[in-house]
């Protein structure tokens, strides 16, 4: 599985294109979508939108998403840590409220990737102060994201990627 991160928007969010085979996923489709588009050969096929959250930020370019890949949206799934297959990606999800209610994150458990929007940075969290943010929620989706592997790789939605870990061991929400 290849991916292409996309920073877009004054947030600089992080979009994420996975391909494998010609055939693409759309995690967290930002507010360019030009920009976003330009990465997608018009030959392949999105198979899917994957979305962590609905903030501005990172749903900003969905409607147009949307309308040229003639795809389904994925979000606010309702089997946690069941594999779901989408064309050849194969994932997990993980419930993670706290920042929002509605958290979630995609588990790439093959290539040992996750991809968590606004639940977890390099050294920090999800703001828990916006509309629907719960600290103690998001205290106890740390409990939980504690008892994956250290191996795994984070792909944020904004900022560098990270190991989990790293972030076990040097993130302050982890140890508190």
């Amino acid at each position: 599985m290849e991916m292409k991160i996309v920073q877009n928007g004054e947030l600089r969010e992080n979009c994420y294109i996975l391909s494998e085979n010609n055939k693409y996923l759309v995690i967290d489709p930002g507010s360019e979508f030009n920009k976003i588009d330009s990465y997608i050969d018009n030959s392949g096929e999105v198979m899917g939108i994957l979305i962590t959250h609905r903030h501005f930020d990172h749903i900003g370019a969905l409607e147009e998403c949307v309308k040229k890949y003639k795809c389904p949206v994925y979000e606010k799934l309702t089997t946690e840590e069941d594999n779901y297959k989408i064309g050849p990606f194969s994932f997990n999800v993980i419930f993670n409220p706290g920042h929002t209610p509605d958290s979630i994150s995609f588990y790439f458990y093959q290539e040992k990737k996750l991809f968590s929007g606004d639940f977890i940075f390099e050294g920090n969290i999800g703001r828990c102060d916006l509309e629907g943010g719960n600290m103690k929620e998001m205290m106890k989706s740390i409990e939980k994201i504690k008892k994956y592997p250290d191996d795994i790789t984070i792909y944020p939605g904004h900022g560098e990627f990270t190991k989990l870990g790293h972030e076990k061991l040097n993130n302050y929400y982890f140890n508190i």
